[in-house]
């Protein structure tokens, strides 16, 4: 059944700043691939050509690539000049949703509920910002994952370094007000929103560490939301997938308040793989072990308007 998808290539690694992340996902998945039986190899954009996909005869690609050059668009338009199929969102979506305040911009249009914000500028009146928006504040750069270059600023002699340190990682720096309340993940598979997953992390500090690398953050799926908040979370979440033109499969994260409002921070449009990571987690709710959701997350590869 598996042989009429062809040659496969598992996308991994690359040049970003997740690249250790990537490779976990990415072997994660090449591993699951296998056992069900598809053809599936190896590939590290960093150290070989893309235009090695065409020579070599892949007829399509999983794409566990995180952060830039995998997740912003640019890996997915070589894909569409080489006219490989590809896992996840087409070249615009996976832009616009990689760009944190782009995609807010859009989503406060089509009426998505996100946190307030500000645009790091030079002549920025900090001083107004925090009075609008209060303290404490997240300062993260606009283009990337994983929680890196994000810092959570609680007084206002910290907010210059922090925008600092961000913007080492991105010109683009954004001043997000903080959202007490449950963290959440909603994922989406092809036209549906899977069961939201809770985080609990340690102190509250769902970072890189904490993401990835230990076994103190616990994850809940159930989450323990109230049945008709939860709904209106994956109803929401799925209509934020679709204003950004997604496809395939996401995840996007959100904050709810003690009140039942919620906030979507971000989306991602080729979520983490790992062994902590959330989608897998969100599918096993429904029944989908790891290596299916592998394969189905596969099935769906396509190129931009046609299968």
């Amino acid at each position: 059944m598996t042989a009429r998808l062809g040659k496969v290539a598992v996308l991994m690694g690359g040049p970003s700043a997740e690249r250790e992340i990537s490779l976990l996902s990415g072997n994660g998945v090449l591993a699951a691939l296998r056992e069900k039986g598809v053809d599936a190899h190896p590939f590290d954009p960093k150290e070989r050509s893309l235009f090695d996909l065409k020579r070599e005869g892949f007829s399509r690609v999983f794409i566990a690539l995180h952060g830039r050059f995998g997740e912003d668009g640019t890996v997915q338009g070589a894909l569409e000049v080489l006219g490989i199929p590809y896992t996840g969102s087409g070249v615009m979506a996976s832009a616009l949703a990689m760009d944190k305040w782009r995609t807010k911009l859009v989503w406060l249009a089509a009426g998505i509920p996100t946190p307030r914000f500000a645009v790091a500028e030079p002549d920025t009146d900090w001083a107004r910002v925090l009075d609008r928006l209060g303290l404490p504040v997240f300062v993260k750069p606009a283009h990337e994952g994983s929680t890196l270059g994000i810092t959570k600023v609680r007084t206002a002699a910290d907010l210059a370094p922090a925008v600092a340190f961000a913007a080492t990682f991105d010109p683009l720096v954004i001043v997000e007000e903080f959202v007490e309340g449950q963290e959440l993940t909603a994922s989406i598979l092809g036209d549906e929103a899977l069961p939201l997953v809770r985080i609990e992390a340690p102190g509250g500090n769902y970072d890189y560490q904490n993401k990835y690398f230990t076994d103190d953050t616990k994850y809940h799926c159930p989450a323990g939301v109230r049945p008709d908040v939860e709904a209106a979370i994956r109803r929401d979440a799925l209509a934020a997938f679709r204003v950004l033109g997604c496809r395939g499969w996401g995840r996007a994260d959100v904050m709810l308040r003690a009140d039942g409002k919620y906030s979507f921070l971000e989306m991602n449009t080729s979520p983490g793989m790992t062994g902590h990571s959330l989608v897998p987690i969100a599918a096993r709710a429904v029944g989908i072990p790891y290596p299916d959701l592998c394969l189905r997350i596969l099935e769906g590869a396509a190129t931009e308007g046609r299968p």
